[in-house]
Order: structure tokens, then C-alpha cells, then sequence
């Protein structure tokens, strides 16, 4: 137990937190009809998550410094707890949303925490052993997610995706407390609270715009005051960030080519990769009639895949140019995108199979390089700062995804339907509509909205994959160097109290 203890505990709270990224999204048909719940509430029930968790993340380590990280980390998972139980017992989309939001900040103290907890423990081989575990239960959640959700939600009901983590995060406090020794960062470091709420502000704004866009249209009046907002927020965070003394972002990196091609391929990357997965999984049962368990398990063939090229390119790929293994996989996501965009309105789930294997391999070569890459390409006084970003952009990443997937989905159906139609369409509502639609009209407008977000986020990853390409070079960020960047993590909040 003492060994192995805090391994154990910290990898409870990581595989939780990463598995409520992806569980929700079979169950999402099954929340719109209980709750009544439209397209957006549909959005933000995902994008509630993703964005409170890539908001906090940064001031979440930085408070961990300074507080503890034990302690912050305890804290997560209580909040993430009660979160979880509100999110069960919610009666309407309001307060589902809002629950939601809730466990993406108790998922940032504990995301922010786990490094940091395990490099305090683990020194040398077993360090490398712990971060290999841990690496692989945090891709195991992803790929576990959806098929453990169709179970569920097929099962006792979509309330206990939420209700499983009240167990869990009872035994991650428990053995957290008995086994995991208290951490702090050197001491003088400040929390930057301006900067954390001025990017809140702007992810959560910009975010918030490109869902409306697609209810009100791109040149309604609410879309471009919300996109007006959100670059304020963007601004006053620029003006903190070049005032403060323990900047959230140090803005001089953004002068290096390969951070700033690190954070475009993160922040392409999870959207390209997993933004068009929700609104799937909606065509698969609403109107294909599959059950919630094998809507999730038509998502094997990319999650194994991707599980698969992880584990044989840690060993395969060492000492390949990182802009290769980024720029190639980010590459092989969105072309991977282009191959699904085939969908017509007599197609099944299978003809999504190619473009998924393909989404998987690049997966599998991108996931595990970011956090080197981004550690390489900065000063070893900032690493703490560069995995902290890296993590945040893809978690935003994630959320403009879902939120431009469902804009573009919405727009294209609404070529072949009246605007609500459209959107109660692709909030899972054929129901409602098949008897005023036919079943080709339904099938072929949701193909056709499907295969232009298929497209989109092909052009995304394309584009992504030639700026990785194109800026990062051999100033730092050449090589791949796994095992070195992994340590380099691991000791990210004492390398930033140097700065």
C-alpha cells in the first residue's frame, strides 16, 4: 500500500474526472427526452464540462502551490462528488447544465493536482513506471467512456453515469488521505484570479457565441455582442497577463513557433478528434434505432486503434521529430474526418469505420506527444506553464468543437427543413417529427449536416497538421523525448516558482 497507495488514489480521480468527457455522450438522446432538453442544452451539457475544466486548470495548480496539493486535490473530488450527485438527480436541463459546469471545476483541482502528487512521491524507475500507469489508465477512460455509458444508460438508466462516481470518489478520499503525503510548491508564489476570470470570460464567451450562431444565425445581433464580449475578455486577459507578477500565460512564448504550433495542434486537435462524436452517436440511435450500448461500441475501431498506436509508438517512435508524430497524426485525424463525410440517407453505422480507424491512429500518435512537445518547447523554468496550457487548449479545444460541429450540423439541415425542425432534429428529437417528415427526408437531412461537420473539422485538422509542421522546428521541440518531457511534468510547479 505504501508503494503503490498514492498511485492507485491519484489514478481513481483521473480515470473518473476523463471518463465523465466521454460517458455522456451515448446517454444524450435518453437526457433529451427525460428532460425535454434542446439542441443547446444538449451543447452545454457536454461543453458545461470541458470549458469550467480548461478555465481553471492553470489556477487551479497555481492555488495547489500554495495551498497544498493533497488538500486541493481532496477538494476536487468532494466537489466533483456533489456535482456528480446533482447532475443524477436533476430535474431539467438548467440544472443538469449547471451541475455539470460544477464537475468541471472540481475536475480541474484534481486534474491540476496529479503530476505534481506523483512526482512528489516517485523518484526515478518508479516514476517512470507510475507515469506509464497513469498515462494509460487516463487513455483507458476515454476509450471506456462511451461503451460504459451505453451500459448504464441501457441499464439502470443515464442517471447513473453520474451516480457511479459517489462510490469511487469516496474510495479515491479515503486512500488520498491515508496514503498520499501533502505537497506544496517554494513558497512566494501568487494566484493569478484576474487572468483566471478574464479567461474564463473569453473561452466561455466565445464558446457561448458559436452555439448561439447556430439558433440565431452568425449575424444576429446577440451572436456578434457575445463574439463582441468574448474579445474583451480576451484583451483584459492580455493586459493582466503582461501586469501581473505569476502570469497564467507568459506571453513571450507565444515569440517561439513551435509553443505556438504545440497549442494550435492541441486546441485543434480534441475538436477534430472528438467534437463530431455527440451529434454521431444522436444519427446512430435516433434514427438508425441502435441501443445506447451499441451506439458506444461502434466507437471501438478509433479507441482501439488509438490505444494500440499509443502503446507501439512509445516504443516504436522514440527519437522521431515531434513535428512528425503531431503534424503525421494530426494529418491522419482529418483526413480521417474527410472519409467519414460519405453518409447518405440509407447508410449505416459501418460506413463510418474507415475514417474512424483512421481518426484512431492519429489519435494514438498526437495524444501522448502534445505534453512533451509543449515541455520541449519552452525554457525549462516554464514547463509548469506549458503543460498546464497544453491541457487547457485541448479541453477548449473540445468544447469549440462540439459547439461548432453542432452550428455547422444545424445550418446545412436547415437547406432541407424549416429551422426548428432542424434543431429539434439534431437534439435527438426524430420522434417528434416523423409524423410530419418522412423517414428519407429525416435520414437525409441529418447525413447531409453530418457530413458537412465531417468536413469542417477535416479542413481543421489539415490545416493544424501543416502549422505543427511548419513552426515546429529544432528550436527545442524537435524530438520527441517521451520519457525525459514526462519526467520534466512531474516537476512543473517547482520549475515555474524559478521564473
Amino acid at each position: 500500500m505504501r508503494t503503490w497507495g498514492p498511485l492507485t488514489a491519484v489514478c481513481l480521480g483521473t480515470f473518473m474526472l476523463l471518463l465523465d468527457v466521454t460517458i455522456v455522450v451515448v446517454a444524450l438522446p435518453d437526457m433529451a427526452g427525460a428532460l425535454h432538453a434542446s439542441l443547446g442544452d444538449l451543447q452545454w451539457v457536454v461543453d458545461g464540462y470541458a470549458l469550467a475544466m480548461a478555465a481553471l486548470l492553470l489556477g487551479a495548480g497555481a492555488a495547489a502551490d500554495i495551498l497544498g496539493r493533497r488538500r486541493v486535490h481532496v477538494v476536487g473530488v468532494v466537489l466533483f462528488a456533489a456535482a456528480s450527485a446533482l447532475c443524477g438527480l436533476a430535474s431539467g436541463p438548467g440544472t443538469l447544465v449547471a451541475a455539470r459546469a460544477v464537475q468541471g471545476v472540481g475536475a480541474a483541482a484534481v486534474f491540476a493536482t496529479t503530476l505534481p502528487l506523483l512526482g512528489s512521491v516517485y523518484q526515478g524507475r518508479r516514476r517512470s513506471v507510475a507515469l506509464g500507469v497513469w498515462g494509460a489508465v487516463s487513455g483507458g477512460a476515454a476509450a471506456v467512456g462511451p461503451v460504459l455509458g451505453g451500459l448504464l444508460t441501457e441499464g439502470p438508466g443515464w442517471r447513473w453515469i453520474f451516480f457511479v462516481n459517489l462510490p469511487v470518489s469516496v474510495v479515491a478520499v479515503w486512500l488520498t488521505l491515508r496514503v498520499v503525503p501533502e505537497s506544496k510548491g517554494p513558497r512566494g508564489m501568487r494566484v493569478d484570479w484576474l487572468g483566471t476570470v478574464a479567461f474564463a470570460g473569453f473561452a466561455g464567451g466565445t464558446t457561448y457565441s458559436v452555439v448561439r450562431a447556430g439558433k440565431d444565425g452568425w449575424t444576429a445581433a446577440g451572436t456578434l455582442t457575445s463574439f463582441g464580449l468574448a474579445a474583451l475578455a480576451l484583451v483584459c486577459f492580455v493586459v493582466v497577463e503582461l501586469r501581473v507578477a505569476h502570469p497564467l500565460l507568459d506571453l513571450s512564448l507565444l515569440r517561439r513557433p513551435a509553443f505556438v504550433g504545440v497549442m494550435a495542434g492541441a486546441l485543434a486537435f480534441n475538436g477534430v478528434a472528438f467534437g463530431v462524436i455527440a451529434y454521431t452517436s444522436i444519427w446512430m440511435q435516433t434514427l438508425l434505432g441502435m441501443s445506447p450500448v451499441r451506439g458506444g461500441l461502434t466507437l471501438l475501431p478509433m479507441t482501439g486503434a488509438a490505444v494500440v498506436v499509443a502503446i507501439l509508438g512509445g516504443r516504436l517512435l522514440h527519437g522521431v521529430p515531434v513535428r512528425l508524430t503531431i503534424g503525421g497524426g494530426l494529418l491522419l485525424v482529418g483526413v480521417g474526418s474527410f472519409c467519414q463525410a460519405v453518409l447518405g440517407a440509407g447508410s449505416t453505422w459501418t460506413a463510418l469505420t474507415p475514417g474512424l480507424v483512421l481518426v484512431g491512429v492519429g489519435t494514438g500518435l498526437v495524444s501522448p506527444a502534445l505534453g512533451g512537445a509543449a515541455l520541449a518547447a519552452v525554457p525549462a523554468e516554464r514547463s509548469g506553464m506549458a503543460g498546464g496550457a497544453v491541457n487547457t487548449f485541448r479541453q477548449l479545444g473540445y468544447a469549440l468543437g462540439v459547439a461548432v460541429c453542432g452550428t455547422v450540423l444545424t445550418s446545412r439541415m436547415r437547406d432541407a427543413l424549416p429551422r426548428e425542425a432542424a434543431h429539434t432534429l439534431a437534439g435527438g428529437g426524430a420522434g417528434a417529427l416523423r409524423g410530419t417528415f418522412g423517414e428519407h427526408a429525416l435520414r437525409s437531412a441529418f447525413a447531409s449536416g453530418l457530413n458537412s461537420a465531417f468536413v469542417v473539422m477535416g479542413a481543421a485538422g489539415v490545416a493544424a497538421a501543416a502549422l505543427v509542421l511548419t513552426l515546429v522546428r529544432a528550436d527545442g521541440a524537435e524530438r520527441t523525448g517521451v520519457t525525459n518531457s514526462g519526467s520534466s511534468a512531474l516537476k512543473e510547479r517547482e520549475r515555474t516558482a524559478r521564473e
